[in-house]
């Protein structure tokens, strides 16, 4: 068995790497040639965590396995550590050993950030200018660096509900040589594209904060009861998801169907677009709303990709298990 440590994921995976693993394996999911298990996400009822797996089978790539990880609220007030923590294992789908462990929170926030990048890439209208970010914690910054690849955006806005954690943001977009500025929620009226990354369990951002032709990637709901914008908002807009099952069940779609706005039909898979079996955006007034759910599919495809290259550098660790 192979082993990739964590702090060895950062000279291995590149942004466009996660991308083109991300937008394979959401086409496959929509070919049928890869499909995702059932989600385990439970409150263990210690330190306000919530931990899960997820995992999945790419018969076209041959990568079976799963991801075991979660929230841990009080990580970086408490332990100096990222909230998120996470690890990847990998199975030979011939025979059902273990073929490799991952160290999965870097490639975590890399493969969200690809997945709301590919939904910009394929949702949001050529033409736009401004890139409105709700959240700026850790995940917001690979967010925000992954998104700004995909349109010639010109202003980054930003509001958070810590306003004191937006210098986080304003910083990627000042790298970029991007203004920004803060925001109020009404504020997001002016954003082309909107992406929330929060792990709220109440909305923050209102239908009429959304003005038409925007694109919205809702990439922090993947817990039954979270929330982050309001269900009106799904009720108006073309809705598209990594995985429909999740979207309704566990995603930013479980409240919308629950009150009766929108039905499981109503939402397509972001990888029908992909493969061009979906149109996609219907016109340049439409909003589209991509609901991240985030599928252990990416986690595995990302976390492949990984092996393969610290194979070929050598710094895989091999051990005898």
């Amino acid at each position: 068995m192979l082993i990739v440590p964590e702090r060895e994921i950062a000279d291995l995976m590149t942004r466009e790497a996660a991308f083109d693993a991300v937008e394979q394996v959401f086409a496959s999911m929509a070919s049928g040639d890869a499909y995702n298990f059932p989600v385990v996400r439970e409150a263990i009822g210690h330190e306000d965590a919530l931990y899960g797996f997820k995992g999945g089978f790419d018969r076209a790539g041959l990568t079976l396995g799963l991801k075991a990880g979660g929230y841990w609220p009080n990580n970086l007030e408490k332990h100096g550590l990222i909230n998120h923590q996470s690890t990847v294992f990998l199975f030979d789908p011939d025979t059902g050993r273990p073929t490799a462990m991952v160290g999965g929170n870097l490639l975590t926030a890399l493969r969200t950030a690809a997945a709301s990048s590919v939904s910009i890439k394929h949702l949001a209208r050529t033409d736009a200018k401004i890139l409105g970010m709700i959240g700026a914690g850790h995940q917001a910054a690979f967010q925000l660096r992954a998104a700004l690849e995909q349109r010639n955006f010109e202003k980054v806005i930003g509001w958070n509900y810590h306003p004191e954690m937006l210098p986080n943001i304003e910083k990627v977009a000042a790298e970029a040589g991007i203004p920004f500025e803060a925001v109020p929620l009404d504020g997001m009226r002016q954003a082309d594209v909107i992406i929330s990354i929060t792990s709220a369990f109440a909305p923050s951002l209102m239908a009429d904060h959304v003005s038409a032709g925007t694109h919205v990637a809702c990439m922090g709901t993947d817990t039954k009861g979270k929330q982050e914008v309001e269900s009106a908002l799904l009720a108006g807009a073309g809705v598209f998801t990594d995985e429909v099952a999740q979207s309704v069940t566990i995603g930013e779609a479980q409240h919308a169907v629950a009150e009766g706005l929108i039905k499981e039909s109503d939402v397509a898979q972001l990888g029908a677009v992909i493969n061009g079996t979906h149109p996609g955006r219907s016109s340049d007034d439409q909003i589209t709303l991509f609901d991240g759910t985030g599928v252990g599919l990416q986690d595995l495809a990302v976390a492949a990709s990984v092996v393969e290259l610290a194979v070929r550098k050598g710094i895989a660790i091999e051990v005898d298990f």
